[in-house]
């Protein structure tokens, strides 16, 4: 349940409140930051976007024209990791590659919810909807979590997708399934653990994955170079490790966002909030990008931790939607 406004807190902080502030490389931040500061209409936005095209001093740029705010809406802080998964493929299905990958049919544009993720899967209504065919179902279930991902083609070649649309059904997690029936207890449970599960049991998993009825469809991108990140919900590439995935009900895409991770690998990190996703929701939620390829995945599977996320707004922005200032 969404929090309601009276339950919403804005405190203005100072920058010497940022743990290790000091210690990170803004300009990394501010590089960041201009990939998609020029979308931003608003005219506090806009401003402080022609000032960043100016090479300013990385470090005196935020802190002069912001301010860190602390937004809370009484949940504990949670941030977990993404990545760009990369499968093998191949554009004709053959004896290896014999799992399709789709684009969104008319037919489920036009009708919300659609047919379940099963019903997609063993059914023979989806002919001439396939983008490509990969040798992974395991590893297709997860490209669908993240949203975007490269099919890498038997000469070389590379497929770059993005998220083209979905079945219309909520979201459920195969990893709490797990837990529910007492197979893993919650801490036990990662990306990883869910896979090697799965292929130990194929029929078992085949019927777990087939639990969560949310089916993701892609659409294939061409104009992004193969060095460049994915794109992310403001339709710009995003950066490893410098952009964070929020819920924008609270935190406006495009703003820095200051991390304050803790757990095994602590993380102070200055990040733009330039990307979404469906289980990314509250306050104190955030979602870190983490690069392509499966060490990247190792590592965004393994992270679940607290702490604590500060937005930095435009001055005048700030003290305006302030409900206590930091004393």
């Amino acid at each position: 349940m969404a929090a309601s406004e009276e339950d919403v807190t804005r405190t203005v902080l100072d920058f010497s409140e940022l743990r290790s502030w000091a210690e990170d490389d803004h300009a990394g931040a501010l590089e960041a930051f201009l990939v998609t500061c020029t979308d931003l209409k608003d005219p506090d936005w806009s401003a402080l976007c022609a000032l960043a095209q100016q090479e300013p001093d990385p470090r005196g740029f935020f802190e002069l024209f912001f301010r860190p705010v602390l937004i809370e809406d009484g949940k504990p802080a949670l941030f977990t990791g993404y990545f760009e998964p990369q499968l093998d493929g191949a554009l004709r299905p053959s004896a290896r590659y014999r799992y399709p990958v789709y684009k969104e049919p008319r037919a489920a544009k036009l009708s919300n919810p659609w047919y379940t993720r099963e019903q997609i899967e063993t059914g023979d209504f989806m002919r001439g909807h396939e983008i490509a065919w990969v040798d992974d179902p395991v590893e297709l279930f997860f490209l669908q979590i993240q949203g975007s991902g490269r099919i890498r083609l038997p000469d070389g070649n590379v497929i770059r997708l993005g998220y083209g649309g979905s079945n219309g059904h909520e979201y459920r997690s195969v990893g709490a399934e797990l837990v529910r029936r007492g197979i893993y207890s919650p801490h036990q449970v990662s990306a990883q653990v869910i896979k090697n599960w799965v292929r130990r049991n194929p029929d078992d998993g085949q019927k777990l994955l087939w639990h969560n009825p949310s089916y993701v469809f892609f659409r294939e991108i061409g104009s992004v170079a193969p060095h460049l990140g994915p794109l992310g919900a403001m339709n710009r590439s995003i950066t490893p490790e410098r952009t964070v995935a929020v819920d924008p009900a609270f935190v406006p895409l495009g703003a820095p966002v200051w991390i304050e991770k803790e757990g095994a690998t602590p993380m102070r990190r200055l990040m733009v909030a330039q990307d979404t996703g469906s289980a990314i929701k509250g306050a104190q939620r955030a979602d870190i990008f983490i690069g392509t390829g499966d060490q990247a995945g190792r590592r965004a599977g393994r992270l679940r931790d607290p702490g604590r996320m500060v937005v930095l707004l435009p001055i005048q922005r700030a003290f305006a939607m302030a409900t206590d200032l930091y004393q």
